[in-house]
């Protein structure tokens, strides 16, 4: 008999229009090994005053039909920043959650294991709630170290805070009750031994996927979804270039300053993105006549293969805040699709258990200041050698491609 896997993720949503992402990505190949995923996620769009769909009932079910999977989406307030409205959304996705999921189940059928993941740690919560009610297993998956994470982007919280003191007891009650857990970085129980949990919580509950990129879909967009662009075609310059968002936090205006000191003609930082600092930093590259910075605009994810694959050296930029938690382990989705890409990468952050460094696959700098001289290695590096680069990025696109990933998600589904 099939085994029903429920995957709670509160900001899926997205996922089902826009065709891909983390559980998007294993429904696919979970219903490729035999198994009946579905997917539970908010109806309110992250960040705007917009629902997927009418909110008037507590839940809707459609069929993303390219994977044969049910996306179930729950009534919950919209918001938009990081306010009131926001921790109520997430309130309202914890209790709704649980309402819908008992409904659903006596239309479907119970599920075998329960799969919650977080961002916020409620629905991790909701999950094991649901799990003791249907008497089933409970895989807690932590994407962020709540309150970890809030506590290294913070310029006034800190560890002494009584909020987040009562944050840290919630985070141990999780790992203590869930029955497994998968942490998104590699150094996860380093941090568990930090804050002196290892007792309650043994190191073989502790799994470690990280995040990855579907080969599959990578090699198609690449094939068919190709973008114009003279800059990209040129071969008479060394094209560096950056996806992401462009926010303050990303700190783009130190790549700004940095591209002003890079002499070589031939090099050019070719940036796709947007974000609210995007008017400013265009501006400028105006004002400021930095001739070698181009800013390309929005770009949609299908044609991101194309680009990355036509960079002569993939740029990871990452931003000043939150450091402290490199130190676990890096996981951000941008770096999987520039493995794929299988170009020579440069990444301006030192973090333990770093796969472009463990790949080989590139050059890490422990800042951006260091990137001109990191520029100017690759840049005179003989082809075969950055053919090399790019072959081990590979390699490591095919280590954490989706395929291989969803087959761990199964051992720990299973217990093995």
């Amino acid at each position: 008999m099939k085994k029903n896997v429920w995957i709670m993720n509160h900001y899926a949503g997205s996922m089902f229009f826009d065709k891909g992402g983390r559980h998007y990505n294993f429904a696919k190949y979970l219903r490729r090994s035999g198994y009946e995923p579905v997917i539970f996620c908010a109806n309110s769009m992250h960040g705007k005053q917009e629902a997927y769909f009418d909110d008037k009932n507590l839940w809707h079910e459609h069929v993303a039909e390219e994977i044969n999977t049910p996306f179930v989406f729950v009534k919950a307030r919209l918001y938009q920043g990081n306010g009131k409205q926001r921790v109520l959304n997430m309130i309202d996705f914890y209790f709704n959650v649980k309402k819908t999921a008992k409904q659903y189940a006596k239309k479907h059928g119970i599920p075998d294991v329960i799969y919650a993941s977080s961002v916020h740690p409620l629905t991790l919560v909701a999950g094991i709630q649901l799990a003791k009610y249907f008497g089933v297993k409970c895989i807690c998956e932590v994407r962020d170290l709540w309150p970890e994470s809030i506590v290294a982007y913070s310029t006034r919280l800190t560890k002494a805070n009584p909020l987040i003191k009562f944050l840290y007891t919630g985070e141990k009650w999780i790992y203590v009750h869930a029955d497994a857990l998968i942490f998104t970085v590699e150094g996860a129980y380093d941090y568990i031994v930090e804050q002196s949990w290892e007792r309650e919580i043994p190191r073989d509950k502790d799994h470690y996927i990280n995040n990855g990129v579907d080969l599959e879909v990578f090699s198609y967009n690449h094939d068919h979804y190709q973008i114009k662009d003279s800059h990209l075609q040129s071969a008479d310059i060394f094209k560096i270039v950056y996806i992401g968002s462009i926010r303050k936090v990303n700190n783009l205006s130190a790549l700004l300053d940095t591209a002003k000191v890079v002499t070589n003609p031939k090099m050019k930082f070719l940036i796709w993105g947007d974000g609210d600092e995007r008017t400013m930093l265009e501006r400028r590259v105006r004002d400021e006549r930095i001739d070698n910075v181009i800013f390309k605009g929005k770009v949609e994810k299908k044609y991101i293969p194309y680009i990355v694959s036509c960079a002569d050296v993939n740029l990871i930029h990452g931003g000043d805040q939150g450091k402290a938690l490199f130190r676990f382990g890096i996981s951000p989705n941008k770096m999987f699709d520039c493995f794929a890409a299988g170009k020579p990468i440069i990444m301006d952050v030192l973090a333990k258990y770093n796969p472009v460094e463990r790949w080989d696959a590139g050059i890490c700098i422990d800042s951006i200041d260091k990137l001109p001289e990191a520029l100017e290695g690759i840049h005179q590096t003989d082809e075969q050698t950055r053919r090399v680069m790019g072959e081990r990025a590979y390699q490591a696109a095919q280590t954490f491609d989706f395929k291989p990933l969803t087959q761990k998600l199964l051992g720990i589904i299973e217990g093995k």
